[in-house]
């Protein structure tokens, strides 16, 4: 599909990430519809970024949000479902609350903006729907059930729709970031970054929102190759390779999730 021009919506703008992909975005030549909670956040993004755009005020973890931020949003080409819950930590160690606002915020609300905007993309035979997924989408790691639990969710179902849509002028993508310095969930946590696998850029995910709408790529990784390579292998043999990295792993996803406490 065509940036230019085109009307998308973005939520979770204000984030590290959302930053980097309004950005990506605008400098493509599309006209946002800017989402989060943070209204004056919102305000100086819009101002900061080439182009016009408009903003939107929307709480995701509150039911009904979803939708009604869709209605505002108005008429749209495209949705770049970008905002998340971490929802690190084990399980028995989260109030129920925590597991209900980060199914809400990473896979319910993404399915329901796409369920309701797709009328008007399959009319106008034209269109998109990118889900920010992560690697850990593929390859479940310690202390992420919940969290892996959505992003398997949403690459399933970004998938399964591509399908749906197939021969359509509707297109769907799963954008796949693994760590991310400097911004995201993962850089926010403070924690520091497995040994061996590098990371990526906020940058780096923008441009491959941008490729992949325009492009029409199903699936986009967004991290190094050695670390595609190894969620690629644990997806395949998650018993093995918990075995082999679970004493770092487990380390690692515990700096993780204290990190995180404060942002279920």
């Amino acid at each position: 599909m065509e940036l230019r021009g085109k009307r998308v919506l973005v939520t979770g703008a204000t984030g590290g990430l959302g930053r980097a992909i309004g950005l990506a975005l605008a400098d493509a030549g599309a006209r946002l519809v800017l989402s989060s909670r943070k209204e004056a956040d919102l305000e100086e993004l819009a101002t900061l970024l080439p182009g016009e755009h408009r903003v939107c005020v929307a709480d995701l973890a509150e039911p009904g949000a979803a939708l009604d931020l869709l209605a505002a949003a108005g008429d749209l080409d495209a949705l770049v479902a970008n905002a998340g819950l971490p929802g690190s930590g084990r399980l028995d160690a989260m109030a129920p609350e925590h597991v209900t606002r980060a199914l809400r915020v990473n896979l319910e609300a993404p399915m329901l903006m796409a369920q309701a905007l797709l009328p008007r993309l399959r009319a106008n035979d034209d269109g998109h729907i990118a889900l920010i997924s992560s690697l850990n989408g593929r390859a479940a790691a310690p202390r992420s059930s919940v969290y892996a639990a959505t992003k398997f969710g949403l690459r399933g179902f970004g998938l399964a729709l591509r399908e749906d849509l197939r021969g359509t002028g509707v297109g769907v993508s799963v954008i796949m970031p693994g760590f991310i310095r400097d911004a995201g969930m993962f850089a926010d946590s403070g924690a520091g970054t497995p040994a061996g696998m590098g990371t990526a850029t906020p940058r780096e995910v923008g441009r491959a929102v941008v490729r992949a709408i325009e492009r029409n790529r199903g699936e986009v990784d967004v991290a190094p190759r050695r670390q595609v390579a190894m969620t690629k292998f644990a997806g395949r043999h998650p018993e093995l390779a918990g075995r082999i990295a679970n004493a770092a792993a487990t380390k690692a996803a515990d700096e993780v999730a204290d990190g995180q406490r404060d942002k279920r």
